[in-house]
């Protein structure tokens, strides 16, 4: 069986759905880049499935999704987040981290359907100081976002997963390993969501690892993985898929709907 060029992510929350798949390169040739880089790489056909941002699913004619592995929460999600410089209320200019095109449209969706503002979105700034010296707001996400003490920075956090909740009463998803019909077969499904169950029962040891030594920092891995990010997709994460898609087509921050298709 040719391995399957597979593109993941580098942040934390992506180790329990890669765990162990560098150890199989009968089925896998893993690679590791920020959220949009998989998506363009996808696009571009420089791997066959990646781990890619939910909303890069509607810019592919053919593409199949992973049954059953996701990273998704249903509610708070610490890591991806608006910091504000005023209330959320009074910004009136907002940076984008552009690393993570879903966070993005969410971010778009969110301002537009809850927060009820209409700030000018700025992208391109580099690192919170960089998109704070130009910006009243500033989206962050993934590590950066996880570890930024908000009170000790004089900044207020608004956590997305949380508003996402508040609007619509559905789990949100990030992200899902997404290929071109064909390109995963029924092994390479079976084996990601192999690698999903196993990384989930090894817990306690990637936060021990992430945290190297440092208590604190372990402990709000444990907490970040076992408690706040959800790996599964089911029903209500399909639910909540399918409406962040709509959402993104009607403020037309995405082309056009798809159904969901998924791998045997």
């Amino acid at each position: 069986m040719t391995p399957v060029r597979l593109g993941a992510v580098s942040y934390l929350n992506t180790k329990p759905l890669v765990h162990g798949l560098d150890a199989r390169p009968d089925l896998f040739d893993v690679r590791f880049d920020v959220p949009s880089q998989c998506a363009a790489l996808l696009h571009a056909g420089a791997v066959d499935v990646g781990l890619i941002p939910a909303i890069e699913y509607l810019r592919g004619d053919d593409y199949r999704i992973v049954p059953g592995v996701a990273i998704g929460s249903d509610g708070p999600v610490v890591s991806v987040a608006i910091f504000s410089k005023t209330p959320l209320a009074r910004v009136r200019t907002l940076a984008l981290d552009t690393s993570s095109r879903t966070s993005a449209a969410l971010t778009r969706i969110l301002c537009a359907r809850h927060f009820g503002i209409a700030p000018a979105f700025i992208e391109g700034a580099a690192g919170l100081d960089g998109m704070l010296a130009r910006a009243d707001a500033a989206l962050l996400i993934g590590d950066p976002a996880l570890h930024l003490d908000a009170e000790a920075a004089g900044l207020e956090k608004t956590d997305l997963g949380a508003a996402w909740q508040a609007l619509t009463g559905l789990p949100f998803v990030y992200a899902m390993w997404t290929g071109r019909e064909g390109a995963a077969t029924p092994a390479h499904v079976a084996a990601l969501n192999e690698a999903r169950a196993a990384g989930e029962r090894d817990i306690d040891a990637m936060a021990a690892a992430y945290g190297a030594g440092d208590a604190a920092r372990t402990d709000q891995a444990r907490r970040y993985l076992r408690d706040t990010l959800k790996f599964g997709l089911g029903e209500a994460e399909r639910a909540g898929l399918e409406r962040f898609h709509e959402l993104a087509v009607e403020l037309a921050l995405a082309p056009a709907r798809r159904p969901l298709r998924f791998y045997e």
